[in-house]
């Protein structure tokens, strides 16, 4: 297995924790967010700040726990060069950034906001560029650990 390809999963998830952790920890909703609604945090509706700051915890905990995945299935299982595992982690980042690439076009295209759209196509760009460097769907199924 190349050094590269686990490097890229683990940033992966340590970048996605990061971005779970900025959304569930933030007080407010994003700054790009007031944008698309044309309102600041302060002139929401306390219902409405309740909602926001559900979502945005929603969605943070999907970031981390994809993170949280990623990461113990790159350190083990990928490690040792498991097909079933070096399938599943681009998977899972597929199965999470794609729709969430999509979301973020959909309010830059719709709303006067502009969202952090190509961290996705990076998150994207950065799996399915270790998942053609491991080629697990290669005749030779194992790994080469290194």
């Amino acid at each position: 297995m190349k050094k590269a390809v686990l490097t890229l999963y683990c940033v992966l998830g340590f970048v996605s924790i990061a971005l779970g952790s900025s959304y569930v920890l933030s007080p407010t909703f994003m700054p790009y967010h007031a944008m698309a609604i044309s309102r600041e945090w302060g002139d929401l509706t306390s219902a409405e700040q309740v909602l926001f700051s559900a979502l945005l915890d929603v969605a943070g905990a999907g970031w981390i726990a994809l993170g949280v995945a990623i990461i113990c299935l790159t350190l083990v299982p990928v490690r040792r060069g498991e097909a079933w595992a070096r399938y599943l982690v681009p998977s899972l980042a597929f199965i999470f950034y794609i729709p969430t690439l999509m979301a973020t076009l959909s309010v830059l295209h719709a709303t006067a906001a502009s969202p952090p759209w190509w961290g996705n196509l990076i998150a994207l760009t950065a799996a399915l560029t270790a998942f053609l460097m491991d080629r697990p769907f290669s005749s030779n199924r194992q790994a080469d650990v290194t």
